[in-house]
């Protein structure tokens, strides 16, 4: 078949590609700045900040959505 010829050289060129690619040993990182990590502190919560995008009806209540029990 026209697709299975064309196929074949597709992979024929291909690995023809592959031949020119050098090789290399393997680099697993290029950086030397490895495993970088911030201090653990304390973040300050402001609950006015906080609650200020919250949804409140008419009354000033916050609007939530009730969950349903499921087994």
């Amino acid at each position: 078949m026209m697709i299975e010829k064309e196929a074949e050289k597709i992979l024929e060129e291909f690995s023809k590609a592959l031949e020119k690619v050098p090789e290399l040993e393997e680099t697993h990182y290029i950086v030397d700045n490895l495993n970088r990590t911030r201090a653990d502190k304390k973040q300050k919560h402001d609950p006015k900040r906080i609650l200020r995008n919250a949804p409140v009806d008419e009354e000033g209540n916050i609007i939530v959505e009730r969950g349903e029990w499921t087994q």
